[in-house]
Protein backbone atom coordinates (compact mmCIF):
# COMPACT_ATOMS: atom_id res chain seq x y z
CA UNK A 1 0.00 0.00 0.00
CA UNK A 2 2.58 2.33 0.96
CA UNK A 3 4.38 1.47 -2.54
CA UNK A 4 1.30 2.53 -4.22
CA UNK A 5 0.72 5.66 -2.58
CA UNK A 6 4.38 6.41 -3.02
CA UNK A 7 3.64 5.88 -6.77
CA UNK A 8 1.05 8.08 -7.04
CA UNK A 9 2.31 11.05 -5.54
CA UNK A 10 4.92 10.94 -7.88
CA UNK A 11 2.42 10.75 -10.45
CA UNK A 12 0.74 13.56 -9.55
CA UNK A 13 3.52 15.61 -8.78
CA UNK A 14 4.79 14.86 -12.28
CA UNK A 15 1.75 16.21 -14.22
CA UNK A 16 1.42 19.44 -11.85
CA UNK A 17 4.90 20.13 -12.76
CA UNK A 18 4.42 19.72 -16.38
CA UNK A 19 1.37 21.93 -17.01
CA UNK A 20 1.57 25.72 -16.95
CA UNK A 21 2.18 28.00 -13.92
CA UNK A 22 -1.06 30.09 -14.32
CA UNK A 23 -3.00 26.90 -15.27
CA UNK A 24 -4.89 24.32 -12.93
CA UNK A 25 -3.76 21.10 -12.36
CA UNK A 26 -5.44 18.62 -14.99
CA UNK A 27 -7.95 16.09 -13.30
CA UNK A 28 -7.93 12.74 -14.36
CA UNK A 29 -10.50 11.63 -16.50
CA UNK A 30 -9.63 8.07 -17.23
CA UNK A 31 -7.41 5.76 -16.05
CA UNK A 32 -6.19 1.97 -16.49
CA UNK A 33 -4.42 0.35 -13.35
CA UNK A 34 -1.53 -1.89 -14.14
CA UNK A 35 -2.79 -5.11 -13.38
CA UNK A 36 -5.67 -4.86 -16.51
CA UNK A 37 -2.78 -4.15 -19.05
CA UNK A 38 -3.92 -5.98 -21.75
CA UNK A 39 -1.28 -8.49 -24.11
CA UNK A 40 -0.77 -6.33 -27.22
CA UNK A 41 -1.53 -8.37 -30.43
CA UNK A 42 0.22 -6.76 -34.06
CA UNK A 43 -1.13 -7.98 -37.42
CA UNK A 44 0.86 -6.79 -40.22
CA UNK A 45 -1.39 -7.47 -43.32
CA UNK A 46 -1.92 -5.86 -46.86
CA UNK A 47 -4.76 -5.51 -48.99
CA UNK A 48 -2.33 -6.42 -52.26
CA UNK A 49 -0.53 -9.54 -50.08
CA UNK A 50 -2.81 -12.70 -51.68
CA UNK A 51 -1.24 -14.45 -48.12
CA UNK A 52 -3.19 -12.20 -46.35
CA UNK A 53 -7.68 -12.45 -47.15
CA UNK A 54 -8.33 -14.46 -43.62
CA UNK A 55 -5.42 -12.97 -41.04
CA UNK A 56 -7.76 -10.32 -39.85
CA UNK A 57 -10.23 -13.37 -38.16
CA UNK A 58 -7.03 -13.21 -35.72
CA UNK A 59 -8.20 -9.72 -34.79
CA UNK A 60 -11.64 -10.41 -34.91
CA UNK A 61 -11.34 -13.30 -32.80
CA UNK A 62 -8.94 -12.14 -30.16
CA UNK A 63 -10.95 -8.58 -30.64
CA UNK A 64 -13.13 -10.60 -28.24
CA UNK A 65 -11.02 -11.90 -25.26
CA UNK A 66 -10.54 -9.93 -22.03
CA UNK A 67 -7.19 -8.65 -21.68
CA UNK A 68 -6.08 -8.83 -25.08
CA UNK A 69 -5.55 -5.69 -27.35
CA UNK A 70 -5.22 -6.58 -31.17
CA UNK A 71 -4.48 -4.32 -33.63
CA UNK A 72 -3.77 -4.50 -37.51
CA UNK A 73 -0.92 -2.40 -38.99
CA UNK A 74 -1.91 -1.91 -42.96
CA UNK A 75 1.61 -2.04 -44.38
CA UNK A 76 2.11 -0.45 -48.19
CA UNK A 77 5.49 -2.42 -49.53
CA UNK A 78 2.81 -4.78 -51.57
CA UNK A 79 1.40 -1.42 -53.31
CA UNK A 80 3.81 -2.44 -56.29
CA UNK A 81 1.44 -5.41 -57.40
CA UNK A 82 -1.57 -3.82 -58.48
CA UNK A 83 -3.71 -2.32 -55.48
CA UNK A 84 -2.27 0.49 -53.50
CA UNK A 85 -3.74 -0.56 -49.46
CA UNK A 86 -6.15 2.16 -48.31
CA UNK A 87 -5.22 2.01 -44.44
CA UNK A 88 -1.28 2.08 -45.21
CA UNK A 89 1.27 4.51 -44.21
CA UNK A 90 4.84 4.13 -44.07
CA UNK A 91 5.56 4.33 -40.24
CA UNK A 92 3.78 1.08 -39.84
CA UNK A 93 6.00 -0.39 -42.30
CA UNK A 94 9.18 1.04 -40.40
CA UNK A 95 7.43 -0.07 -36.77
CA UNK A 96 7.25 -3.59 -38.50
CA UNK A 97 11.42 -3.52 -39.73
CA UNK A 98 11.72 -2.36 -35.98
CA UNK A 99 10.46 -5.90 -34.83
CA UNK A 100 12.30 -7.58 -37.57
CA UNK A 101 15.66 -6.26 -36.73
CA UNK A 102 15.02 -6.94 -32.66
CA UNK A 103 13.69 -10.49 -33.43
CA UNK A 104 16.21 -11.53 -35.62
CA UNK A 105 14.28 -11.92 -38.83
CA UNK A 106 15.83 -11.91 -42.79
CA UNK A 107 13.00 -9.40 -43.67
CA UNK A 108 10.06 -8.60 -43.28
CA UNK A 109 6.85 -10.34 -45.19
CA UNK A 110 3.16 -10.47 -44.75
CA UNK A 111 0.61 -11.83 -42.47
CA UNK A 112 2.90 -11.37 -39.74
CA UNK A 113 1.49 -10.93 -36.19
CA UNK A 114 3.72 -9.39 -33.23
CA UNK A 115 2.87 -10.43 -29.43
CA UNK A 116 3.84 -7.82 -26.82
CA UNK A 117 6.99 -6.89 -28.90
CA UNK A 118 8.36 -10.42 -27.41
CA UNK A 119 7.64 -13.13 -29.89
CA UNK A 120 5.94 -13.61 -33.69
CA UNK A 121 4.65 -15.85 -36.03
CA UNK A 122 3.22 -16.29 -39.06
CA UNK A 123 -0.49 -14.75 -38.96
CA UNK A 124 -1.36 -18.01 -41.50
CA UNK A 125 -0.99 -19.79 -38.43
CA UNK A 126 -3.52 -19.08 -35.92
CA UNK A 127 -2.78 -21.69 -33.42
CA UNK A 128 0.89 -20.74 -32.89
CA UNK A 129 -0.51 -16.80 -32.55
CA UNK A 130 -2.82 -18.14 -29.91
CA UNK A 131 -0.16 -19.97 -27.72
CA UNK A 132 1.92 -16.54 -27.87
CA UNK A 133 -1.22 -14.92 -26.44
CA UNK A 134 -1.47 -17.16 -23.73
CA UNK A 135 1.98 -17.26 -22.73
CA UNK A 136 2.28 -13.80 -22.87
CA UNK A 137 -1.17 -13.35 -20.77
CA UNK A 138 0.65 -15.74 -18.10
CA UNK A 139 3.90 -13.32 -17.46
CA UNK A 140 4.31 -11.18 -14.35
CA UNK A 141 3.61 -7.66 -15.26
CA UNK A 142 4.69 -4.38 -13.45
CA UNK A 143 3.66 -1.91 -15.62
CA UNK A 144 3.98 2.41 -14.45
CA UNK A 145 0.89 3.69 -14.47
CA UNK A 146 -0.85 5.43 -16.86
CA UNK A 147 -3.41 8.05 -16.80
CA UNK A 148 -5.63 9.99 -19.14
CA UNK A 149 -5.59 13.72 -18.29
CA UNK A 150 -7.81 16.25 -19.10
CA UNK A 151 -6.85 18.48 -21.71
CA UNK A 152 -5.36 16.28 -23.79
CA UNK A 153 -2.57 14.82 -21.60
CA UNK A 154 -1.19 11.46 -20.75
CA UNK A 155 0.94 10.82 -17.67
CA UNK A 156 3.34 8.36 -17.34
CA UNK A 157 4.43 6.96 -13.99
CA UNK A 158 7.59 5.71 -12.70
CA UNK A 159 8.44 2.36 -12.59
CA UNK A 160 11.49 0.22 -14.14
CA UNK A 161 12.50 1.29 -17.23
CA UNK A 162 14.33 -1.41 -19.42
CA UNK A 163 18.13 -1.12 -20.51
CA UNK A 164 18.01 2.16 -22.91
CA UNK A 165 14.99 3.25 -22.13
CA UNK A 166 11.85 2.77 -23.45
CA UNK A 167 9.57 4.82 -26.42
CA UNK A 168 6.01 6.12 -25.11
CA UNK A 169 3.75 5.56 -28.42
CA UNK A 170 0.49 7.04 -29.14
CA UNK A 171 -1.86 4.69 -31.06
CA UNK A 172 -5.24 5.70 -32.57
CA UNK A 173 -7.21 3.03 -34.31
CA UNK A 174 -10.71 2.10 -35.31
CA UNK A 175 -12.75 -0.16 -33.47
CA UNK A 176 -15.37 -0.61 -36.35
CA UNK A 177 -15.61 -3.50 -38.91
CA UNK A 178 -14.22 -2.53 -42.44
CA UNK A 179 -15.03 -4.39 -45.47
CA UNK A 180 -12.93 -3.20 -47.98
CA UNK A 181 -13.33 -4.63 -51.48
CA UNK A 182 -10.34 -5.00 -53.97
CA UNK A 183 -10.54 -4.13 -57.31
CA UNK A 184 -7.38 -4.76 -59.03
CA UNK A 185 -4.23 -6.40 -58.01
CA UNK A 186 -3.82 -10.54 -56.92
CA UNK A 187 -6.81 -10.04 -54.63
CA UNK A 188 -9.14 -8.85 -57.21
CA UNK A 189 -13.07 -9.43 -57.01
CA UNK A 190 -12.02 -10.31 -52.98
CA UNK A 191 -13.72 -8.52 -49.67
CA UNK A 192 -11.19 -7.84 -46.79
CA UNK A 193 -12.74 -7.51 -43.76
CA UNK A 194 -10.29 -6.02 -40.73
CA UNK A 195 -10.82 -4.67 -36.95
CA UNK A 196 -9.17 -2.18 -34.95
CA UNK A 197 -7.30 -0.85 -37.60
CA UNK A 198 -4.74 1.82 -36.74
CA UNK A 199 -5.11 5.19 -37.96
CA UNK A 200 -2.85 7.08 -36.43
CA UNK A 201 0.88 6.44 -34.52
CA UNK A 202 2.69 8.78 -33.03
CA UNK A 203 5.91 8.97 -30.44
CA UNK A 204 5.54 10.88 -27.66
CA UNK A 205 8.72 11.04 -26.01
CA UNK A 206 11.13 8.90 -23.82
CA UNK A 207 10.54 6.84 -20.95
CA UNK A 208 13.44 6.10 -18.64
CA UNK A 209 11.72 5.03 -15.49
CA UNK A 210 10.71 8.54 -14.01
CA UNK A 211 7.37 10.25 -13.99
CA UNK A 212 6.68 11.84 -17.43
CA UNK A 213 4.15 13.70 -18.88
CA UNK A 214 3.06 14.16 -22.94
CA UNK A 215 0.64 16.55 -24.69
CA UNK A 216 -1.24 14.39 -27.33
CA UNK A 217 -2.06 15.06 -31.14
CA UNK A 218 -5.26 15.93 -32.08
CA UNK A 219 -7.09 12.77 -33.68
CA UNK A 220 -8.02 12.42 -37.02
CA UNK A 221 -11.19 11.14 -36.62
CA UNK A 222 -13.33 11.68 -33.31
CA UNK A 223 -14.38 7.33 -33.94
CA UNK A 224 -11.01 6.53 -32.95
CA UNK A 225 -10.34 4.68 -29.69
CA UNK A 226 -6.79 5.43 -28.08
CA UNK A 227 -4.11 3.34 -27.09
CA UNK A 228 -0.98 4.55 -24.89
CA UNK A 229 2.19 1.89 -25.04
CA UNK A 230 5.35 2.11 -23.26
CA UNK A 231 7.85 0.03 -25.29
CA UNK A 232 11.57 -0.60 -24.78
CA UNK A 233 13.47 1.74 -27.43
CA UNK A 234 13.68 0.58 -31.12
CA UNK A 235 10.97 -2.61 -31.06
CA UNK A 236 11.75 -4.00 -27.86
CA UNK A 237 9.18 -5.51 -25.43
CA UNK A 238 5.80 -3.88 -24.46
CA UNK A 239 5.93 -2.92 -20.94
CA UNK A 240 2.66 -1.63 -20.24
CA UNK A 241 -0.78 -0.29 -22.07
CA UNK A 242 -3.74 2.23 -21.30
CA UNK A 243 -6.80 2.20 -23.21
CA UNK A 244 -9.26 4.44 -23.77
CA UNK A 245 -11.94 4.09 -25.98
Amino acid sequence: MLRRAVLSLALALAVAAAAPASSRPHKAVAKTPAAVSPVVVELYTAQGCSSCGKAGAIVETLAARKGVLPLTFAVDYWDYLGWSDTFAKPAFAERQRAYAKRLALREVYTPQVVVDGRAQAAGVHPERVGKLVDEAAALKRDPPQMVFQAGERIAVGSGRAPLGGADVWLVRYDPRVQEVAIKRGDNKGQTFVLRNVVRQLVRLGGWTGRPVSFKSPPAEDDNLSTAIIVQGAKGGRIIGVAVKD
